[in-house]
């Protein structure tokens, strides 16, 4: 029976890749800011309040969908080869058992 094959996860994620989310997302919330405002009077501020209230609502799983799928696409499973593995740690254990020098 052959041994089962190791695997090694990278994440290449990087703050570039969701830049362009944040942004999109800061301009839904202040135009939601800008439209409370536009609807806040002594009569509608309830009106305001709910407005912002429900883009935040209707907006947040949308962005933590696309943040999650982002992530999800910048994940790497890479084979490893046990005995390259095996050789690259006992180079790293040799290295480490040099003795002080004065």
């Amino acid at each position: 029976m052959d041994k089962p094959q190791k695997y090694r996860l990278a994440c290449t994620l990087s703050f570039g890749d969701i830049y362009g989310q944040i942004i999109i997302w800061l301009i839904v919330i202040f135009l939601s800011l800008a439209g409370a405002l536009a609807l806040w009077s002594s009569a509608r501020q309830t009106y305001a309040l709910l407005t912002v209230g429900l883009i935040l609502v209707l907006s947040l799983p949308f962005l933590l969908f696309a943040f999650v799928t982002t992530l999800l696409n910048h994940i790497e499973l890479q084979a490893v080869d046990s005995a390259a593995e095996e050789a690259l740690l006992a180079s790293r254990r040799g290295s480490r058992k040099k003795p002080a020098q004065a």
